[in-house]
């Protein structure tokens, strides 16, 4: 059974999202601040957390900043409906995906399966003997799907489930494009939704953490109008 934290101010949110959760399967953890989430994590991390951008105490921002000192689950934003400028921040700051407000429950529910879903499969190694699971060395970078890890140029690069995955599918075909679609439909689960920015985000939240361990790496290439490729260097 798959642990969920909600963390929202809103009361009514995570009564009625909670109640739902548990009756699809899942064990729910429930915090109405930041603050109290971020302490309840230190002593036990949740399988995923689904987090409200604008709360007291400790924001959604600033606590998914800390859990990404120390993990790298899966994690779904609570944005309100004009906060773009939100959405793609903490696309950038290490969220998997968001969810606008009002969202449907049946929508969230899906995602967190998706997002779940990919996560399991890395942790067990599920289809070990496929391409998307082998170990891939492609010049520089060296990927190992079933332990998640990636390093470029021997040093180690922490990237979420969806960064993870985006990489692998670029990486495993050097030189060849791979449009926005082809990225949604290797990043999402098909019954979820995602515009081109999501993936652009995505893409650029990859790159910063490429470059935080190499200034110089430019081997993820945007191909203006198609998608991107990646260049082996």
């Amino acid at each position: 059974m798959s642990r969920i934290a909600l963390v929202d101010d809103d009361r009514n949110i995570l009564t009625s999202v909670a109640m739902t959760l548990e009756a699809e399967g899942f064990e729910v953890e429930t915090y109405n601040d930041g603050q109290s989430a971020f302490e309840a994590f230190s002593r036990r991390m949740p399988d995923m957390a689904v987090l409200d951008i604008k709360m007291p105490r400790m924001d959604g921002m600033d606590l998914l900043q800390r859990m990404r000192q120390k993990t790298s689950i899966p994690v779904i934003f609570l944005t309100s409906k004009d906060d773009e400028i939100d959405e793609v921040l903490g696309l950038r700051m290490g969220a998997d995906d968001y969810v606008k407000k009002p969202f449907s429950q049946r929508l969230l529910v899906e995602r967190i399966r998706a997002l779940l879903r990919r996560q399991e499969a890395i942790n067990t190694g599920e289809a070990a003997a496929t391409e998307e699971t082998r170990m891939m060395e492609r010049g520089a970078l060296r990927m190992d799907p079933l332990r998640h890890s990636v390093t470029w140029k021997g040093k180690e690069v922490a990237l979420t489930v969806t960064e993870f995955l985006l990489l692998q599918a670029l990486a495993q075909r050097p030189g060849f494009v791979k449009s926005r679609d082809q990225l949604m439909d290797v990043a999402y689960d098909d019954q979820v939704y995602v515009d081109d920015r999501t993936i652009d985000s995505h893409i650029k939240r990859l790159r910063k953490k490429m470059r935080s361990v190499d200034d110089t790496f430019s081997a993820i290439e945007t191909v203006y109008g198609i998608g991107y490729r990646y260049n082996e260097e």
